[in-house]
C-alpha cells in the first residue's frame, strides 16, 4: 500500500485526513514554510441568479456579533429558536484547526447550557480520554495540561489547543459554581483505549464477579497500552491483520460476558451498565482496528463503523444520563450526507435514525483563513492558509452577503435559497491533514439544518509537539 493509493494510516481515525486521489484542490493554498500554491480549478460565477440568492440570504440570515466565548450571548437567541427542543445538537467545523470554530463551539455550548438546559459536551475523542476529562470537569481530578498532553496524542493531537482547554476550564468553573447541576464531558470515538479503562473493567469484575476474574484478565492480557497513546496507536496499526482480528475476538468475549450478567437493581445496576459500556468501548477500538486497511472497501467499512460507533455512544450517553448534548465533530460527521465516498454513512445520519427530530445538525462554512494541520507528507503540524473561495463554490456565494458572519436556518430560508442550497457545489472541507488533493462537493441544505458562516478564520494556538 502506497501513500498515494490509500488513507494515511496514522490519521485514518480523525476526520477527513489526506488521501491519495489525484484530483485538484479548490483554492490557492500555502503554509508558513512553503509558499508554493496548489493549482486550482476555475469555476464560473452564476451571475444574476447568484445575486438574487445572495439578496435572499441577507434577508433571512441572523448577524453573528462575535465568535468570542465571553460576553453577551444575545445574538445567539436566533440559534436557540432554530435548535428548538432538540436533545442532541451536532456542531461541525470546516477545518480541524481554526480557533474561530473552536471558540464558537465554546460560545454555543455556553449558550445552550445557560439558556436551553444542555449539560454534556461530546467531542470526537476516544471514550477513555473522555472519561479522564470528565473526572477533571466534575471533580477536578488531575491536571488539565497533563491530561491533554497524555490523551491528545497521535491522530487526536490537534485537540491539544488553547481553545479547547479554555472550554474545558470553563466547564470546570461552571461545576464549581453549580455543584448540584453539573455539566459533563464525553468522548464518543473509538481510536484509542487507555490502560485505566481496562483496569476499571477488571477491578469491577474482581469486586462483583470474582469467579469471572481469571477469564477476563486472560482475555485482556497484553492488550492495555504500556506506551503513550500516539506510539501505541502507530504500533497497533503495524500488527498483522490476523493478530488484530484475534484481539477483537478477545475483547468481544469480555463484552458479551459482562452483558450476560444480571446485577441487582438500583446503584448496582447503574454501575453494571457503565462497566458494560466501558467494555464495549474497549471492543469498539479493537473491532475498528481489525479491518484490512490495504483494501479500500474495508477502509470504507471501518469508517462507516466508526461513525456508527460515535452515534451509538452519544445516544447511549443521552439515554443513561438524561443530558441534552452538544456534539462536536467535523462537518462531515455531524452532517446527514457524506461529502466523501470513504464515509458511506455519517454520525449525523445514524443519529437522525435514532433520534429523528431530536437531532439537529449545524454546519460551518468560511470564505478564507488559516488553520493548523499536519503535513500529509511528513506528519508535522503547521499553520496553513487558504485564500478566498473560488467563484461557483458554496462559500463564494455565501460570503457575498453583507453580513460578514451570520447564522442561517436552511430549513426555513426562502425557496430560492433552499433550491440553491440543495444543489451540490465545490466546498471547503479541510480535515486534520494538508494538503488534501480531493475536491469536495456538497449540497449544504441536504447536509445540515443550520449553517454558521464566517468570513475569515484564524489558526488555533496548538500546544502539542510538532
Amino acid at each position: 500500500m502506497t501513500r498515494r493509493k490509500a488513507v494515511i494510516i496514522p490519521s485514518v481515525l480523525l476526520s477527513l485526513c489526506a488521501v491519495a486521489v489525484a484530483t485538484p484542490a479548490i483554492a490557492d493554498t500555502a503554509h508558513e514554510s512553503s509558499p508554493t500554491p496548489i493549482p486550482v480549478s476555475p469555476v464560473s460565477a452564476s451571475g444574476q441568479h447568484a445575486d438574487s440568492v445572495v439578496a435572499a440570504i441577507e434577508r433571512s440570515a441572523h448577524t453573528l456579533r462575535s465568535t468570542e466565548p465571553t460576553g453577551s450571548l444575545r445574538d445567539l437567541d436566533a440559534l436557540g429558536r432554530m435548535v428548538r427542543s432538540a436533545e442532541v445538537v451536532g456542531l461541525g467545523e470546516a477545518t480541524h484547526g481554526s480557533q474561530d470554530f473552536f471558540r464558537m463551539k465554546h460560545r454555543v455550548f455556553r449558550y445552550l447550557v445557560e439558556k436551553k438546559g444542555f449539560r454534556s459536551f461530546s467531542l470526537e475523542l476516544p471514550w477513555s480520554s473522555g472519561v479522564r476529562l470528565n473526572e477533571y470537569v466534575l471533580d477536578g481530578k488531575g491536571d488539565l495540561k497533563d491530561i491533554a498532553r497524555e490523551e491528545f496524542r497521535g491522530s487526536y493531537r490537534i485537540w491539544n489547543n488553547q481553545d479547547y482547554l479554555d472550554l474545558i476550564e470553563w466547564m470546570r468553573g461552571y461545576n464549581l459554581r453549580h455543584p448540584n447541576d453539573p455539566v459533563q464531558f464525553m468522548g464518543d470515538d473509538m481510536g484509542y483505549v487507555g490502560p485505566e479503562l481496562y483496569k476499571r473493567v477488571t477491578d469491577y469484575v474482581s469486586r462483583r464477579y470474582p469467579q469471572l476474574l481469571e477469564r477476563v484478565t486472560g482475555l485482556y492480557r497484553g492488550l492495555a497500552p504500556t506506551t503513550d497513546a500516539g506510539t501505541y496507536s502507530e504500533e497497533y496499526f503495524k500488527l498483522p491483520l490476523a493478530e488484530r482480528q484475534e484481539r477483537a475476538e478477545r475483547t468481544g468475549k469480555v463484552y458479551e460476558l459482562l452483558r450476560e450478567q444480571r446485577p441487582a437493581s438500583g446503584a448496582a445496576k447503574q454501575d453494571h451498565l457503565w462497566m458494560v459500556q466501558h467494555a464495549r468501548a474497549i471492543h469498539q477500538m479493537a473491532r475498528g482496528m481489525a479491518f484490512d486497511f490495504t483494501d479500500e472497501t474495508q477502509s470504507a467499512a471501518m469508517m462507516r463503523l466508526r461513525d456508527q460507533v460515535m452515534a451509538e455512544n452519544v445516544d447511549w450517553w443521552h439515554r443513561h444520563t438524561g443530558d441534552r448534548i452538544l456534539l462536536s465533530a467535523h462537518n462531515t460527521h455531524v452532517s446527514y450526507d457524506s461529502f466523501d465516498t470513504r464515509y458511506p454513512k455519517t454520525q449525523g445520519a445514524f443519529l437522525r435514525d435514532a433520534l429523528d427530530k431530536d437531532y439537529v445538525s449545524i454546519g460551518f462554512s468560511f470564505d478564507q483563513g488559516a488553520f493548523k494541520a499536519f503535513g500529509t507528507e511528513d506528519n508535522v503540524m503547521r499553520t496553513y492558509r487558504v485564500e478566498a473561495a473560488n467563484p461557483g463554490s458554496n462559500e463564494h456565494t455565501l460570503d457575498k452577503a453583507r453580513q460578514d458572519d451570520y447564522i442561517l436556518d436552511m430549513r426555513t430560508a426562502p425557496a430560492l435559497v433552499r433550491a440553491w442550497l440543495d444543489t451540490e457545489r465545490v466546498t471547503w472541507n479541510i480535515g486534520a491533514g494538508w494538503p488534501d488533493p480531493v475536491e469536495y462537493r456538497t449540497a449544504l441544505g441536504r447536509a445540515h439544518d443550520i449553517l454558521i458562516h464566517l468570513h475569515d478564520v484564524a489558526a488555533t494556538t496548538y500546544l502539542g509537539a510538532p
